[in-house]
Order: structure tokens, then sequence, then C-alpha cells
């Protein structure tokens, strides 16, 4: 029996086309013709259509993410958002603030809406996908994995900090400090210990821990955490900050100590979404947040169509562009 799916790809139009086209609503007569030959030859009718409609789900995918007002998780969505438009799909946008609490009330909301799937970065490790897994929503996770067995893509987080901290040391610094975002968060973790890698091969210090800071994933995080490396007896020089906000807070404290990126070596994973230094002067590691975006929606809609492979995780490379900064 031929799904709604096959008819849209068949006639080259999206499924909410073909709905359109069932239910009576106006679209272009090309398209109206175009999506009856298909359902001719693939003998499905409009009354099958609507009752498909009807016992499935709306066309709507929930996207959740922890902080809307973070360029990369809005460059993220806007993949998202892409991709499902081209589908047929709309996309509802929930923010979390990486609060377990809110995170579980999008999903619960998703559940009761019929959503057809859902997007989301987990607040942390701790993120409970449950009740969405239970009722059979696809489920996709987007920057970070969790213990449950869905559909994720990441980008090399532990290589990405590898990257960074080799970059400052080619470049010859040798105290190199890490900021990084709360210890519960997969990407927070893991790009810290790609800084551990590197800093324990060379034996930058007798213990790396004292040069490591976990904090929030936000500027607050970054002017705070640089502030206090700052006032150590030997205080680093140079830093890895393992988001792009992290890395626009520590900024503005070394600008404020006139420590500009010049004299103290900065690389930053995930680029930075504002400021006024030259691009030459910090070290960047590029993630490919849209490409992330898109990538989640292709595999959350091949699932919603009926893909029944077993969950797999994809991971997205970095982009390593060094800075032209070098040790005193």
């Amino acid at each position: 029996m031929a799904t709604i799916y096959e008819v849209a790809d068949l006639a080259g139009v999206s499924p909410a086309t073909v709905s359109r086209v069932f239910n009576g609503t106006r679209v272009s007569p090309e398209n109206a013709e175009r999506v009856r030959e298909a359902a001719k030859k693939l003998s499905f009718t409009p009354n099958r259509a609507a009752r498909t409609l009807r016992r499935q789900h709306s066309e709507v995918i929930t996207l959740v993410i922890p902080d809307i007002e973070n360029p990369y998780f809005t460059e993220m969505a806007r993949g998202v958002e892409d991709v499902a438009q081209e589908a047929g799909f709309s996309v509802v946008l929930c923010n979390t603030d990486s609060q377990h609490d809110k995170e579980a009330t999008y999903l619960e909301i998703a559940l009761l809406e019929s959503m057809a799937g859902v997007i989301v970065a987990p607040a942390s490790s701790r993120t409970d996908l449950a009740g969405v897994i239970a009722k059979g929503r696809p489920v996709v996770t987007v920057d970070r994995t969790t213990d449950f067995e869905v559909d994720s893509v990441v980008m090399s987080n532990r290589p990405a900090g590898r990257a960074a901290t080799d970059a400052l040391y080619q470049a010859g610094y040798r105290r190199i400090a890490c900021i990084t975002g709360p210890e519960d968060i997969e990407t927070a973790f893991d790009r810290a210990q790609g800084w551990k890698d590197v800093v324990t091969r060379h034996a930058m210090f007798p213990d790396p821990e004292e040069y490591l800071r976990y904090s929030t994933f936000g500027v607050d995080g970054g002017v705070k955490v640089m502030a206090d490396l700052l006032s150590l007896p030997e205080p680093p020089d140079a830093l890895v900050a393992a988001n792009n906000l992290l890395g626009v807070g520590a900024l503005q404290v070394l600008t404020e100590r006139e420590l500009p990126p010049l004299r103290m070596g900065v690389a930053v994973i995930g680029g930075l979404p504002f400021t006024t230094l030259p691009p030459s002067a910090v070290t960047v590691v590029r993630l490919p947040a849209r490409h992330m975006g898109i990538t989640a929606a292709r595999v959350l809609i091949d699932r919603i169509k009926g893909d029944t492979q077993p969950a797999r995780t994809i991971v997205l490379r970095h982009q390593l562009v060094p800075g032209e900064h070098r040790a005193p």
C-alpha cells in the first residue's frame, strides 16, 4: 500500500502539498495534476490519504535546544528548518535554558500535540527520552548523545579540543589553560578531555586540573573563570575556550586587563559570534552547526517515513583555522 510520502516523492512535491490536493485546498494546477498522476500510478486514493493523515501525526517537528541566544544553536535551527520546510513539515522551536523541568514539559507537549518527531539537544546526560520513545515518536539528539537508543548527530568534540590546544602549543605557548561548560554536559567534558590529552602529552603542568575550569556555557561563565585563572600565582599564557560564548567572555576580561590575544594565545571552539578583533587574532575551531541541523532533520524525516535501521551516531568533523599569534 503506497503512502502519502511515496506520492509526494513521485510527484516531486511535499507531503503537505499532497494533503492539500486531497483535502480540496487550493494549490497550483501544475502541482495538483502531478499529485493526481502520481496517486493514479501508485493506486493511491484521496480517502486513503485522509485516513493516513488522521491516523499518524501532524506535519510538525519539535526542536528543543538549550540556549536560543547562542548563535551556534540558532544556526543549527536554521538547518533543521530548511530541510523540514522542503519536506512539508513545520518546526516548533523550544528553549530549555538547560533546565530539565522545562525540557520535560516541552517533550510532554510534543506528545500531546502529536508532533511527528523530536530533535533535541539534551540539557545534560540526565535528559529523559523514555516517554517520547514509548509513544513511538522518532527522536534525534543533536550536539550531545544520551543513554537511549536513538539517532544522534554530534561534533568531533574531543578531537576539536586537541586541535585547539595543539595549535596553541605549536605557536609556542606552554601554560595553556582551558575553560569549559558544566561537567555533566558531554560537549564540555569531551572538549576538556581533548585539551587534557595535549597538555598531558607535553607535561605542561604537574597538575593539569589547576588550569582547567568548568563553568556555564555563557558569556558570564567566561568572564568569571578567566578572571580566576589570571589570579593564579603563575597565570596561563594561553587559553582554550570550549565554546563561542565562553570565548567572548574570556576576551572581554583580557581586553580589560590589556592582555589582547596578540599577547596571550586564545583558541575558541565554535568560532566567535561577535568580536571587534581581526580574524587572525584568535585560533578558531569551526563547527558545522548548520550542517548538523540539516543532517539531523534528514535523519528524523527518514524515520518519520518509516526507516527502521538501527540507531546510529553521525559525527561531523571540525575545521581548524589557526590564528597568527605567537608566544612572546
